[in-house]
């Protein structure tokens, strides 16, 4: 039976009180300035809550755009659209649930039919999200009606991916399945690679373009399957997995494959960033750097964030550093996004900061709560979007340069 690792384990005895890091040899956080004076002045627009987010299962939700509307998931069952300018909530759904008459004398206890947990995603008229036990829901955006379900053999812990006529959704267990875009039923599945028996918890959204899935594995490697019947393309090398307890041996890679131009640039734990030739897997570059989270470019940079929380920024042609930032290490920063001028980062207390992208500075910070953001924000326009993982979700805008 596979074993997940949450990232953040090494954080818990932190996270309980300062009092435990020199006698569990843990390192604390940096402490955030508190007479830090902002260059940049950030704009809260809206705040909203849905459902109790992610909790502690350890998957990361994020919020997807399309057409002026965010949706938003939680793993206890709610599912909605939002106004992306506004916050308003334009519809909201709650799974049915499930009573159980627990003995004893024990109140009744009620569990959601449906606890989401991979994406949601969207395209045209179809929303997609899946859960933590192993289902997939197709949904008509517009109004959250239910179209289709499929039921899959694991858990489904990252957004599926919506092309053409087909949704392909990554499993827990490695697998990949191809599903019918109207129908929900099953095409093709690809038994994936070596499932590691121990395993950091959650998995990298699929991305498929030009007839082609690409994918980072548990075992650290990318890989480019054909997007008409699953077969493998190509394989390359991410982390080597070597070390000599099972932790040392983790080399997941769990963020997100990064596509640009015909560039694709993933990362692992314990392993590398690495930039590589999509259509024919040919490394371009490599440097060690590890990191379970996804990487970012914008214009000629690449952002990244390693596991002490230490965000960096690369030259994205050879992979020269141009700057790094230890001002937030070891606060468990999310995934870097850019917006305008600046790296966004959330991190494990609820704040948000904002870095100058071009020597890493900080330049701003909002708390959104005091709950931990794991997920990337997203950027849509001149808007960043941030949840954390009790279903909290803001939007934030800089002001307009001249």
């Amino acid at each position: 039976m596979k074993r997940f690792l949450p990232v953040m384990l090494l954080a818990t005895l932190a996270l309980a009180g300062c009092h435990s890091y020199k006698k569990e040899n843990i390192h604390p956080p940096t402490p955030l300035a508190k007479d830090f004076k902002a260059s940049v002045q950030v704009k809260q627009v809206w705040d909203a809550r849905i459902g109790k987010g992610a909790g502690l299962t350890g998957v990361r939700l994020r919020p997807a755009y399309a057409d002026g509307r965010l949706y938003v998931a939680s793993t206890d069952g709610h599912i909605a659209a939002l106004d992306a300018v506004s916050g308003k909530t334009l519809w909201e759904r709650s799974t049915r649930m499930r009573s159980r008459l627990l003995w004893l004398g024990r109140k009744a206890t009620r569990w959601p039919d449906a606890y989401y947990s991979g994406g949601p995603v969207v395209s045209g008229d179809l929303l997609v999200v899946g859960t933590l036990d192993g289902h997939v829901y197709g949904l008509d955006a517009k109004t959250g009606d239910e179209r289709w379900h499929a039921e899959l053999a694991a858990e489904v812990l990252s957004p599926p991916a919506i092309v053409g006529d087909q949704v392909v959704v990554r499993t827990e267990d490695g697998r990949v399945y191809s599903l019918n875009r109207e129908t929900g039923a099953r095409q093709w599945a690809n038994d994936g690679g070596n499932v590691p028996v121990l395993s950091l918890r959650g998995n990298g959204a699929l991305l498929a373009v030009n007839g082609v899935v690409f994918m980072g594995t548990d075992d650290g490697k990318l890989i480019s399957l054909r997007l008409d019947n699953g077969e493998k393309l190509w394989e390359q090398l991410l982390a080597s997995g070597e070390g000599r307890t099972d932790i040392d041996r983790l080399d997941d890679a769990d963020g997100d494959v990064v596509l640009d131009g015909t560039t694709l640039y993933a990362s692992a734990y314990h392993g590398n960033l690495s930039a590589v030739d999509g259509p024919s897997g040919r490394p371009l570059w490599s440097r060690a750097f590890s990191s379970a989270t996804t990487p970012v470019v914008s214009n000629n940079m690449l952002y990244a964030v390693n596991d002490d929380s230490e965000v960096w920024a690369f030259d994205k042609a050879g992979g020269t550093d141009m700057w790094r930032s230890n001002a937030l290490k070891y606060r468990w920063l999310s995934a870097p996004a850019v917006q305008g001028d600046y790296t966004v980062v959330g991190d494990f207390q609820g704040y948000v900061h904002w870095l100058k992208t071009s020597d890493g500075s900080l330049a701003a910070r909002e708390r959104l709560s005091k709950k931990a953001i794991r997920s990337q924000p997203l950027v849509v326009g001149d808007m960043v979007y941030v949840e954390d993982i009790a279903g909290h979700i803001a939007a934030y805008r800089l002001p307009k340069t001249p």
